[in-house]
C-alpha cells in the first residue's frame, strides 16, 4: 500500500469510533492540515466518509442494528421529554401539524392531549393512543403499511394521502441527523415518507435528542434542502452542535434539562 493509502485507512479507521475535525485528525497521523483536507475530500468523493463543519464522520452507509421499539422507549427519556415540552411551545390552538413516527414525536402528543381546536396527522400509532380521546384535537391518522418495529404506517398509501395535504408544522424523529447531508433511517420508505412530509409542511422541526446529532449509521437518507429548525436538549455539546450553526438554512434550538 502506498503512504497515502496507509492514511486514508488510518482515518477511516479513527472515525469508526468517534467523530474527529481536522486538528483531531491532523494530531494522531502526523501530518499537515492541508494533507488531511485534501485526504478527506479525496474519500467523501468516494463516499467512504461523510464532511462536517471542521471534520469528518463516519462514511454513508455503515450499518448498525436498528433499535427495537422498547429499547428506544427506554432511551434518552429525560431529552424526549425536554424536548416535548419545548417542541410543544411550537404549536398554537387551531394549527394544523404533522407528527412523525416515533417515540420522541409520541412524547410531543401527548403535550398536546389537553389543546384546543387543533388538528393531529400522523402516522405514529402511539401518538394516535395518546390523542385518540382528547375532545380538543381531530385525529388524522396517515394509512398505509404498519411497521411494527416503530408502530407507524409508511409506504405508497401514506405518501397518496400525503399529497392530499398541507400542514402548518410538521414534526420530525430520526435515527440520525447529520449537517448538510440530512436524516438517516434505516429503510428507503421511512426516508422517503419523511421526504414527503418536508414537501407538505410550512415549517420543519426535527427533534432529536443529543446521541442522534451527527450519527450516520443507517443507510437511507432525506435532504432537508430548505430552511428548518434542529430542536434538542441542552446536553449536547458544542462539538456536535457547531456543524448545524454553522448552516445558515438550520435553526439550533436547545430544550433545558
Amino acid at each position: 500500500m502506498t503512504k497515502t493509502t496507509d492514511r486514508h485507512q488510518a482515518i477511516l479507521e479513527l472515525l469508526r469510533t468517534r467523530d474527529a475535525n481536522v486538528e483531531e485528525l491532523c494530531a494522531a497521523l502526523d501530518v499537515s492540515e492541508a494533507t488531511i483536507r485534501r485526504d478527506l475530500t479525496t474519500l467523501a468523493k468516494e463516499r467512504r466518509l461523510v464532511r462536517t463543519y471542521g471534520g469528518a464522520t463516519a462514511r454513508v452507509g455503515a450499518h448498525e442494528p436498528e433499535a427495537s421499539l422498547e429499547e428506544r422507549k427506554s432511551t434518552q427519556g429525560e431529552q424526549k421529554e425536554a424536548i416535548a415540552v419545548a417542541a410543544a411551545a411550537h404549536v398554537r390552538d387551531g394549527d394544523t401539524v404533522l407528527l412523525d413516527g416515533g417515540t420522541t414525536c409520541a412524547a410531543l402528543a401527548r403535550r398536546l392531549a389537553a389543546r384546543e381546536n387543533l388538528h393531529v396527522v400522523t402516522n405514529n400509532l402511539l401518538a394516535v393512543m395518546a390523542l385518540a380521546n382528547s375532545p380538543g384535537v381531530r385525529l388524522t391518522l396517515i394509512g398505509g403499511e404498519l411497521r411494527g418495529s416503530s408502530m407507524s404506517t409508511l409506504g405508497p398509501l401514506a405518501e397518496l394521502i400525503l399529497s392530499r395535504l398541507t400542514v402548518d408544522c410538521a414534526f420530525l424523529g430520526a435515527d440520525g441527523v447529520v449537517a448538510g447531508f440530512g436524516l438517516c433511517e434505516a429503510t428507503a420508505q421511512q426516508a422517503w415518507l419523511k421526504e414527503c412530509i418536508v414537501a407538505r409542511a410550512a415549517e420543519v422541526i426535527v427533534l432529536a435528542d443529543s446521541d442522534k446529532l451527527g450519527r450516520t449509521r443507517q443507510q437511507h437518507w432525506t435532504p432537508i434542502q430548505r430552511n428548518w429548525r434542529l430542536l434538542t436538549s441542552s446536553m449536547a455539546s458544542d462539538a456536535a452542535l457547531a456543524p448545524f450553526r454553522a448552516l445558515r438554512e438550520v435553526t439550533v434550538e436547545l430544550a433545558p434539562i
